[in-house]
C-alpha cells in the first residue's frame, strides 16, 4: 500500500511538462457532480485556452441515447489538491453540439444576469454558508450516531470539541485546507447544531464566481468523503424530528448597500424579495418544505418575514449593518441542496433588475 501511496503522490513535473486536467460538470439530477480527466501538453491558467470536450449525456440523464453527445465548455480553473503540481480542476458548463445550453445548465442564464451592465456596476458580493451531513456508508445514518439509534438531544454539538460531540473533523479540516490550496475563497468552517452536521463558508465572492467556487468546493468534499469511506448528504432535512435541517444561507450585498445610506437600499431590496417570495422558494432547493417549518431557526416556508438579528426570519439583517447604516443581509431560505448559480443570480435579478 505504501507503493500505491507513492504512485498517487508522484510529482509529474520532475519528468514531464504534461499536466492532468479534471473536467467537472453537474449531471442530470442537478446535484450529481461528475468529472473526468484528460492530459494536456503543459500548464494552463486561462479557461479560454482549454479545449472543449464532450461526454455521454445519456449516462447522466441529460441526452437521449441516439444523440447522446454533450459538450463541456471550460469556465473556471482551480489548482488540484489531489494531484497537486501544475494539475488543475476545471469547472465546466454543458451545451448541445449546436452550442445551445442544455436545460440543466443553470450557469448560462446566471452569467447573462451577472454580465448585465446594471448588475456588473453593483459588484454583487456573496457569502454562502454550505451546511452538510456526514453519513456512515453502510447504514446511511449520521456519523457518530449509534446505528439505528439517536444521540442525546441538540445543544452540546454546535461548534463543539470532543469525541462524544464532534464527528468527522478530519474530513472537515482536510476539506478546508484543500479548498484554500485550490484557490477557493473559503472563509471558515464550523460544527453544526445536529451531530454529524458541519458547515463551510465560501466568500466573499463576486457574481458568477460564487457559484463556480461553491460547486468546486462541493466536488472537493465529495472526493474527500470518498477517500474516507463516508457518505456526503446535502439533504435539507436528513433526520426527521427535533433536529436542525441543513441550509445554504446566502449573504448578499451590492456596492450601493455597502456605501453610505446603504441600509435604505437594503430595506428596498428586502421588500422586493418579499414580493417574489414564492418564486424564490420554488427555486431554492428540493425538499425545502421539510426544513422550513418555522422551527429549528427557520421561518415557515409560506411566510416571508425579515428582522434584525432574527434567526427565525426569512431574511436576517445583522446588528452591525443596522448600526452602521450599510452592509449586507442574509437570505436564510435556500436549502443545502440549492444550485448556487440559480440562487445568486435570482437574488441579483430581483434586487437590481426587477421593477415591481
Amino acid at each position: 500500500m505504501s507503493l500505491l501511496s507513492d504512485l498517487v503522490n508522484l510529482n509529474l513535473s520532475e519528468t514531464t511538462d504534461k499536466i492532468i486536467a479534471e473536467y467537472i460538470w453537474i449531471g442530470g439530477s442537478g446535484m450529481d457532480i461528475r468529472s473526468k480527466a484528460r492530459t494536456l501538453p503543459g500548464p494552463v491558467t486561462d479557461p479560454s485556452k482549454l479545449p472543449k470536450w464532450n461526454y455521454d449525456g445519456s449516462s447522466t440523464g441529460q441526452a437521449p441515447g441516439e444523440d447522446s453527445e454533450v459538450i463541456l465548455y471550460p469556465q473556471a480553473i482551480f489548482k488540484d489538491p489531489f494531484r497537486r503540481g501544475n494539475n488543475i480542476l476545471v469547472m465546466c458548463d454543458c451545451y448541445t453540439p449546436a452550442g445551445e445550453p442544455i436545460p440543466t445548465n443553470k450557469r448560462f442564464n446566471a452569467a447573462k444576469i451577472f454580465s448585465h451592465p446594471d448588475v456588473a456596476a453593483e459588484e454583487t458580493w456573496y457569502g454562502i454558508e454550505q451546511e452538510y451531513t456526514l453519513l456512515q456508508k453502510d447504514v446511511q445514518w449520521p456519523l457518530g450516531w449509534p446505528v439505528g439509534g439517536y444521540p442525546g438531544p441538540q445543544g452540546p454539538y454546535y461548534c463543539a470539541a470532543g469525541a462524544d460531540k464532534a464527528f468527522g473533523r478530519d474530513i472537515v479540516d482536510s476539506h478546508y485546507k484543500a479548498c484554500l490550496y485550490a484557490g477557493i475563497n473559503i472563509s471558515g468552517i464550523n460544527g453544526e447544531v445536529m451531530p454529524g452536521q458541519w458547515e463551510f463558508q465560501v466568500g466573499p465572492a463576486v457574481g458568477i464566481s460564487a457559484g463556480d467556487e461553491l460547486w468546486v468546493a462541493r466536488y472537493i468534499l465529495e472526493r474527500i468523503t470518498e477517500i474516507a469511506g463516508v457518505v456526503l448528504s446535502f439533504d435539507p432535512k436528513p433526520i426527521q424530528g427535533d433536529w436542525n435541517g441543513a441550509g445554504a444561507h446566502t449573504n448578499y450585498s451590492t456596492k450601493s448597500m455597502r456605501s453610505h445610506g446603504g441600509y435604505e437600499i437594503i430595506k428596498k431590496a428586502i421588500e422586493k424579495l418579499g414580493l417574489r417570495h414564492k418564486e424564490h422558494i420554488s427555486a431554492y432547493g428540493e425538499g425545502n418544505e421539510r426544513r422550513l417549518t418555522g422551527r429549528h431557526e427557520t421561518a415557515d416556508i409560506n411566510t416571508f418575514v425579515w428582522g434584525v438579528a432574527n434567526r427565525g426570519a426569512s431574511i436576517r439583517v445583522g446588528r452591525e449593518t443596522e448600526k452602521n447604516g450599510k452592509g449586507y443581509f442574509e437570505d436564510r431560505r435556500p436549502a443545502s441542496n440549492m444550485d448556487p448559480y440559480v440562487v445568486t443570480s435570482m437574488i441579483a435579478e430581483t434586487t437590481i433588475l426587477w421593477k415591481p
